[in-house]
């Protein structure tokens, strides 16, 4: 009897229905499902392809992992610290960071700047030097040579690499008392831009500097540091390097992923997805109604052909489960157009970059099967739902003239 409901119900769904409204309603509810499925795996598609951009813009600019102090700024025991990381196999290398707000002037033009002081290890942790683009990474053989962003530079309009042209960093002082000279409330210092860098915004307004230059401006002494960056073997493993490190060096520190550095940005992108998300499963479950339009006509157009099967002993479950069947039918068969168009898309995409987030990005798209199960099992959910509901047809409403 199973088989026979799910017979009937393919061939109510192949075969030519007795009226031309009813074959157009049944095979517009195929196109609406397979149009909602196209544009939820196509957008999901894009919020992968934009996760994987976004890894990508900040890979240079964070760490594997950064170990701060957990009481105050400056990290205490260094020397320690510093000889527990050269023991440890997982860390290929480690730099010392030393990052605080400043003031900056050139040619009576001033702005807020974030100063981040690094040793010579640090292009090995965060390859930032790949990113200059006009100039070139600071040489470190003088300290007051800085690696500066470009909207920063390009509001101060700081010429690169001219050694005429110096612009003055100012770092206040802390402490009490009396002011009596300029001295006594910042320490400035001439720096030499040598090259730009992106921002991407994640070090928007930073200048790099050697941490000398940090060192001499908050007046602290040699090798110190405010942080210490490091560069994994397998950042897959920073979890377990991190607990590992927490307990050997204790609770004097703390240490954090780059994920947990980046805590609010992803937040903000897994919450964008999520919104996109429910926005097209509630387009998926509005065009389910047009699945249920065409159940109720189905069963209309077939309400004497129910009525014979009925005559005939036809138990009103089998019945029921024909129109149930009927629906996935249609369901299943707009969820593997819908995949295939949407994945045809998406490779079109990949190959032609024809859409563009401006002049020059293409909409990023990745392929990933957790798409596909995520696409397909929100349609099949609802479909279900609604083949269901509306399969439920009384006795009284086939038997009565």
């Amino acid at each position: 009897m199973k088989n026979i409901a799910f017979y009937i119900a393919s061939r109510y769904l192949l075969a030519k229905k007795g009226s031309t409204a009813v074959t157009f309603i049944t095979w517009l509810s195929v196109g609406a499902m397979m149009v909602a499925v196209t544009a939820m795996f196509v957008i999901i598609s894009v919020f992968s392809g934009l996760e994987d951009l976004n890894k990508d813009l900040i890979s240079n600019l964070h760490a594997d992992l950064t170990i701060k102090s957990s009481s105050g700024k400056t990290l205490k025991n260094l020397t320690k610290i510093e000889d527990i990381l050269k023991k440890n196999n997982d860390i290929v290398s480690f730099s010392r960071v030393i990052e605080e707000k400043v003031y900056i002037n050139y040619n009576g033009k001033g702005d807020i700047a974030y100063l981040r002081g690094v040793d010579s290890a640090y292009t090995i942790v965060n390859p930032i030097n790949k990113d200059v683009f006009y100039g070139s990474y600071p040489s470190f053989d003088y300290s007051n040579e800085v690696l500066m962003e470009n909207s920063l530079d390009n509001r101060l309009s700081i010429p690169v690499a001219s050694s005429k042209d110096y612009a003055t960093i100012f770092m206040p002082k802390p402490g009490l008392g009396i002011i009596n000279k300029e001295e006594d409330i910042y320490n400035k210092k001439d720096i030499l831009v040598t090259g730009i860098f992106p921002g991407k915004d994640q070090l928007d307004s930073y200048i790099i500097s050697p941490i000398e230059l940090t060192e001499q401006l908050l007046s602290l002494p040699k090798n110190s540091a405010y942080q210490i960056v490091v560069k994994l073997k397998n950042s897959d493993n920073a979890d377990q390097v991190k607990s590992k490190l927490l307990s050997t060096i204790g609770k004097s520190i703390e240490i954090k992923t780059k994920e947990e550095e980046n805590a609010a940005f992803w937040k903000m992108i897994n919450t964008e997805k999520l919104f996109i998300y429910l926005i097209f499963a509630l387009v998926i479950f509005i065009t389910t109604f047009n699945l249920a339009g065409a159940i109720i006509i189905l069963q209309l157009d077939k309400k004497e052909q129910a009525r014979s099967l009925i005559s005939l002993g036809f138990p009103l479950s089998h019945l029921r489960r024909i129109y149930f069947y009927t629906g996935l039918l249609i369901v299943v068969s707009g969820i593997i157009s819908g995949l295939i168009l949407g994945t045809a898309l998406c490779y079109f995409q990949l190959f032609t970059e024809f859409f563009k987030a401006n002049e020059t990005l293409p909409f990023p798209v990745k392929i990933v099967g957790k798409n596909y199960l995520i696409v397909a099992v929100t349609a099949s959910l609802f479909g279900f739902i609604i083949s269901w509901v509306f399969s439920k047809i009384s006795k009284e409403y086939i038997t009565k003239s």
